[in-house]
């Protein structure tokens, strides 16, 4: 849908463009012939058609310059898109790969219980590894076509966020405790999917991109009593600050296609800044000192106290929510 939309607005330009330069062209031969008539006679309609030529050149070289630049912006797009395919391709292969493997060699001679242990482990991850990639690609697709599944409630921060870390660290064949957690109680109106879309994304990234050992940190705090901050910092080199923005497109990824180490789909960071703009939130990247790295900042709207009380979670729950 987003590429038709992008790809519709040079096609039309094209063709306004075409019919201003034909009437352009007219005009400049009507102009000449009067003017060939007769010189005197005719000199203020050759001012008049002048003027209108000069305004529709005007035009035209706008046309143009708007042209060229929505048409680098679609080759730009289109570029991403043929990049994210050959990543998803390869993440898909990966693992299906990596079973297939392992099935043969279960199928085809006897192995150790404890071998056979650790090959259904293996298999386990790789499922979870796909499973992951097709939650991404269906989440794009419902924030896409702006599906809003479930009922907005009154979630802890904190909660969403410890189970996000688990599952997300199991993924890694990581710890929980490698993530250093500094969270205040913090309550905001929202669904529970979309606070998992906007964490799990920014940990996989801090986790996919971390050092070894992760020296991965997350906080949430209250800013101002009205935005709940969630912050999650990881210590490889910050993004550069022309890069800042470019990075929450669909299908960016920084650096050479030919020289990526890291798998993904370019995805991530679009879905956790879509969902946050939807929860009328802002999400932003900064450097993290110290030490050296990135740092990922979302601020969401905050509800009631720090530490709400039973009897004001409830009334918070029962208030209606937007749709």
């Amino acid at each position: 849908m987003g590429f038709r939309r992008v790809t519709n607005w040079p096609i039309l330009l094209a063709v306004v463009m075409t019919v201003l330069l034909l009437v352009l062209a007219v005009g400049w031969v009507l102009l000449s012939v009067f003017g060939a008539l007769a010189n005197t006679r005719f000199s203020g309609l050759n001012w008049t058609v002048f003027g209108v030529g000069t305004a529709f050149l005007v035009l035209l070289l706008a046309g143009v310059i708007i042209y060229a630049i929505l048409s680098i912006k679609a080759i730009n797009l289109s570029q991403r898109q043929s990049n994210f395919i050959d990543s998803v391709t390869h993440e898909l292969k990966s693992p299906i790969a990596s079973m297939k493997l392992y099935l043969q060699t279960l199928c085809r001679r006897q192995v150790s219980p404890e071998e056979q242990s650790h090959f259904l482990q293996f298999m386990l991850e790789d499922i979870e590894r796909l499973d992951h990639l097709v939650n991404q690609v269906l989440d794009a697709g419902r924030l896409e076509a702006e599906r809003i599944d479930g009922e907005p409630e009154v979630l802890a921060l904190e909660d969403v966020m410890k189970q996000c870390i688990e599952e997300v660290a199991n993924r890694y064949r990581s710890s929980p405790e490698v993530v250093h957690c500094q969270m205040e109680p913090c309550w905001v109106r929202a669904r529970r999917a979309d606070l998992q879309m906007i964490f799990r994304n920014l940990l996989d990234n801090a986790f996919k991109y971390a050092g070894q050992p992760p020296d991965i940190q997350v906080s949430i705090h209250r800013h101002s009593n009205r935005w709940a901050v969630v912050r999650v910092a990881d210590d490889v080199p910050g993004v550069p600050l022309k890069d800042r923005r470019k990075i929450f497109g669909r299908f960016v990824r920084l650096g050479s296609e030919l020289e990526r180490e890291k798998p993904g789909t370019g995805l991530g960071l679009y879905i956790a800044k879509t969902v946050v703009r939807r929860l009328k939130g802002k999400i932003r990247v900064r450097d993290r000192r110290p030490p050296p790295g990135a740092m990922f900042e979302v601020f969401l709207p905050a509800i009631g106290p720090a530490v709400p009380s039973p009897a004001a979670a409830s009334a918070a729950q029962r208030k209606p929510g937007k749709h």
